[in-house]
């Protein structure tokens, strides 16, 4: 089958991907755009892929004709606090049109469980959307789930970070709601048994573990599952915004989502029915088993996609592609240069730096950047990285986002996503007499960018002195 799948970059869309190919089907990837599909050029080669921003009317249908089925895994929870419900609208009015002079037959829609009658605007948002795509020419199959476990996702870094970094939790009373969550290897298998199933044509299902939790339980049955006890407490008087604050501040999480995560966490999201598990001969894992192939997934650095790389979990939201031409007037730079001796050695380095590996020199000046800037409502240094060694256009690194990976050209190119008083890059570049040229460009906004770059050029110096000299010698 020809499938169009929207989200491609997404944290679904890029599990859901490999699957598609291996099954067989000739896939077309729609992207707002494609330097942010970060995937292994192998995989990139078996793809059609398309520039297409749904939050746009249609100047030109570059869908194909001839499309069997398609995938809308598009979402907007994280862009804006305020108008998301409005963008995702938008965007499904949108999808409708690229779709009505196609061939599709079916558009399999990834929604959340919406049975509870007080909705939250997310929740809301969501039931809206599968309304609007239930008008359009086509057989429409759609899967609500609640809570997705899985490496990288979101609800699985946050549960992960609070289990680890707080022992001991005082929590807001939402803590004591009920949820049925799911394990994103069932998510994947639901998505792609009911394609071309005639019997899920123009209906919805609940998907769903076996377990209705508390985010309590929840909580307590990771810990139990990594080997440790917490201790958890909760309170009634911690407001929704304070509530948004916690998270951001204790887990991974931007402030935008953990705004609409704790608006839905209020709501009961619990699963009605399991006839499709029947239907499609699927029988879902526990919570706790969906837990423990997470961290086998973890431990063997196999995770496929993280929330992190996705646009939003950062400051821009926008193409990074003008990005890649570094400006050479009107910037200030730091430039190192040092003689390689083996430049294979070194570009392993390099492609492991950031995250959990550091930034080889003053780790503990890059953690007190990092904590500035989340304070300061910036990413941090909370995301990491996915990969310990490999890196591709699009990924989120630290603070940083890479706009070019190339081993071959022996370069890597890194945008700052920190809040800054202007734009910053970093570059490596190993050249043809095999000298590595380590440069930092900023670009100043007013005095004051000026000001900030002359007020941390003694903090560069040896920082940056210190980060080439120990990715060529480490």
């Amino acid at each position: 089958m020809k499938i169009l799948l929207t989200g491609a970059n997404g944290y679904i869309g890029m599990r859901l991907l490999p699957q598609l190919l291996e099954q067989g089907h000739q896939v077309v990837c729609a992207v707002r755009d494609k330097e942010r599909l970060s995937i292994d050029p192998v995989i990139r080669a078996k793809l059609q892929i398309l520039e297409i921003d749904f939050l746009k009317p249609i100047s030109k249908n570059l869908v194909p004709h001839d499309i069997d089925a398609a995938y809308f895994l598009i979402h907007s929870m994280s862009s804006s606090t305020t108008t998301f419900d409005e963008m995702e609208a938008t965007t499904a009015l949108n999808f409708i049109s690229y779709l009505r002079n196609t061939s599709v037959r079916q558009v399999i829609y990834l929604s959340g469980i919406v049975n509870d009658e007080n909705l939250s605007k997310h929740l809301r948002s969501r039931k809206n959307v599968e309304q609007i795509l239930s008008k359009g020419k086509y057989h429409l199959t759609v899967l609500k789930a609640g809570i997705i476990v899985g490496s990288g996702s979101s609800s699985f870094e946050i549960i992960r970070d609070l289990c680890e970094k707080l022992p001991i939790m005082i929590t807001p009373k939402w803590v004591l709601t009920k949820t049925q969550p799911i394990a994103i290897r069932d998510v994947i298998s639901f998505l792609t048994k009911v394609l071309g199933h005639k019997s899920t044509f123009n209906k919805s299902f609940d998907i769903a573990s076996p377990n209705v939790l508390t985010y309590k339980q929840m909580l307590q049955q990771y810990a139990r599952v990594r080997g440790f006890k917490n201790w958890i407490f909760t309170v009634p008087v911690m407001t929704p915004k304070l509530s948004s604050y916690w998270l951001y501040f204790v887990t991974s999480t931007s402030y935008k989502l953990a705004l609409s995560l704790v608006d839905s966490m209020k709501i009961e999201v619990v699963a009605k029915d399991n006839r499709l598990e029947q239907l499609l001969g699927i029988e879902t894992h526990t919570y706790e088993e969906a837990i423990a192939m997470a961290f086998k997934k973890i431990e063997q650095n196999l995770v496929v996609s993280s929330w992190k790389d996705s646009m939003v979990s950062g400051r821009f939201d926008k193409n990074l592609e003008k990005y890649i031409q570094v400006p050479k007037y009107g910037v200030l730079k730091d430039e190192k240069r040092m003689k390689v001796n083996d430049d294979q050695k070194v570009l392993q380095n390099i492609w492991k730096i950031g995250g959990d590996n550091g930034w080889y020199y003053g780790n503990w000046l890059w953690k007190l950047r990092g904590f500035l800037d989340k304070l300061s409502g910036g990413v941090g240094l909370r995301r990491g990285r996915t990969h310990p060694d490999k890196l591709y256009p699009g990924d989120a690194l630290d603070f940083w986002r890479v706009l070019l990976a190339d081993k071959s050209a022996r370069r890597l190119l890194l945008f700052a996503e920190m809040r800054l008083p202007g734009e910053a890059w970093l570059e490596f570049k190993i050249d043809e007499n095999n000298v590595l040229h380590q440069t930092a460009t900023f670009r100043p906004k007013g005095l004051k960018g000026r000001l900030y770059w002359y007020s941390i050029i003694p903090f560069h110096y040896f920082i940056f002195e210190g980060m080439i000299r120990n990715i060529v010698k480490s």
